[in-house]
């Protein structure tokens, strides 16, 4: 196989478009490894199927893959909000049947579509309440609990053929930076690491994952380099971790890696990762062959070994096997998870119909511009619920009239205007509901407290049910 044949092979790009242009195809058809599908490139399943069915139409093997966590994070649900809820919420649930059952449902959907590969289930823990990307995506806190879901995760989605990946090794959970916009330093020492944060990504290991990808986050014992560029984190993957599946980037564009892309993605290979992923911004033709030609000049000049290379490229293509479309997708299991996610403190009653406030925050760059807000679903459920926009504490009140509120926040344990919020609302003595969609933080006083784990459309709708129920 020709050097440029072997470095297209472990490119994973995003593009534009819900039909795949006439240049991507060429590449497909000439050994590009794959690509990677987001948002903007989602219409609806049917579109997805044809998208895919235009890709294997070039070349039948080529690798699919998405970001289909599930959750906050959703490609196939971008428009409306997933259908399952996400990880935290599994958790929360503790039922690793349950997991399991939702993986497989969702690998199910994906195969049918034509996806080889999910970017999912996020490995990380969540060990501060200050950290800015991963939050709900994450199982827990707990090492063991979560490695147990991250196993049932992937045992569910590879029993039905599409390859899962364990992410973000080797862990995102103690930064309180976000590596979509900078570099986080881990404050952990390897020992740590290993009693802690390694335990999920052991446990997917076990579990037979078939990818891991990395993060961009420097340990200081492992050197400068954040660990997609750092030869240490990945002998610490495959040695002591025993992992022999494809190791793949995080977006490679980001931040935290900083500098030229092509150095970026030669460095990254040299250390020892396989497949490039390249999606957040979307590279043309010409940027392709860019990288393919940086790639091909460090072989030819000794900085990449061809050896190195050529492995690369085989564990890259290994994830490329098309999946048998199967039956087993259930729509309706992800509202009976999330029901079963749901926490409830306080005493949860309501006079009658609510004045409901979503407090909206900006998301993260993972989660995107997805639909949130309880609102809609009250006033579904709940005749003459009101939903007025986000406001001073005062302004709601006068609203409210002596109404009962429903205050929904996300994280607002990191939004000081969204916690003021709620605290003030509680302190006039509204009879108050604050519901919570991130990873729970502190009470903030309200009469009654719903915690749903996550912010996808089924987690919403179980917080509004069990509201209209508790609804005189």
């Amino acid at each position: 196989m020709s050097l440029h044949r072997l470095a297209s092979g472990v490119l994973l790009p995003g593009f534009h478009g819900t039909e795949a242009p006439d240049w991507l195809l060429k590449r497909v058809a000439d050994g590009l490894g794959g690509v990677v599908l987001f948002g903007r490139n989602v219409v609806d399943d049917a579109q997805v199927t044809a998208l895919n069915a235009q890709l294997r139409g070039a070349r039948a093997d080529v690798v699919i893959g998405i970001d289909e966590e599930g959750g906050d994070v959703t490609r196939l649900d971008a428009g409306r909000g997933s259908e399952v809820p996400g990880n935290h919420a599994l958790g929360a649930a503790g039922d690793l049947r349950l997991t399991r059952e939702v993986a497989a449902s969702m690998a199910a959907r994906l195969a049918a579509c034509g996806v080889s590969l999910n970017l999912a289930p996020s490995a990380d823990l969540v060990l501060t309440l200050e950290d800015p990307v991963i939050g709900v995506r994450s199982f827990g806190s707990d090492p063991r609990e979560a490695g147990a879901h991250v196993a049932a995760f992937v045992e569910g989605m590879q029993a039905v053929g599409v390859a899962a990946c364990a992410k973000h090794f080797p862990g995102h959970g103690a930064s309180t930076v976000d590596s979509h916009a900078a570099l986080p330093v881990l404050p952990r020492t390897a020992a740590e690491l290993a009693g802690v944060e390694l335990v999920p990504f052991r446990a997917a290991v076990q579990a037979g994952v078939r990818s891991v990808m990395t993060g961009h986050l420097v340990v200081p014992e492992w050197g400068p380099e954040p660990a997609t560029l750092n030869p240490e984190a990945i002998r610490v993957l495959r040695e002591d971790l025993g992992f022999t599946g494809a190791v793949i980037t995080d977006g490679l564009d980001m931040k935290a890696v900083g500098g030229d892309l092509a150095q970026g993605s030669v460095r990254a290979l040299a250390a020892g990762v396989d497949a490039l992923c390249l999606g957040g911004e979307p590279l043309d033709d010409d940027g392709l062959r860019r990288l393919v030609d940086a790639i091909v000049a460090a072989v030819e000049s000794g900085e990449l070994p061809p050896e190195r290379l050529e492995e690369a490229a085989r564990r890259t293509a290994a994830l490329g096997t098309p999946p048998a479309a199967v039956e087993g997708h259930d729509p309706d299991l992800g509202l009976k998870a999330a029901r079963a996610a749901l926490g409830v403190r306080g005493e949860l009653r309501l006079s009658g119909p609510p004045v409901v406030v979503d407090l909206a925050v900006e998301p993260s760059i993972a989660v995107g511009d997805v639909p949130w807000g309880l609102g809609p679903y009250l006033e579904e459920l709940i005749p003459g619920t009101t939903v007025v926009p986000p406001t001073s504490a005062a302004g709601i009140a006068d609203r409210a009239a002596g109404r009962p509120v429903v205050v929904v926040t996300r994280e607002a344990h990191r939004h000081a205007w969204a916690r003021e919020v709620v605290t003030t609302l509680a302190n006039i003595g509204l009879d108050l509901v604050h519901v919570e969609t991130g990873v729970p933080g502190p009470d903030l006083g309200a009469t009654a407290r719903v915690d749903t784990h996550g912010g996808s459309r089924v987690c919403l709708r179980a917080a509004a049910e069990r509201i209209a129920a508790a609804t005189e």
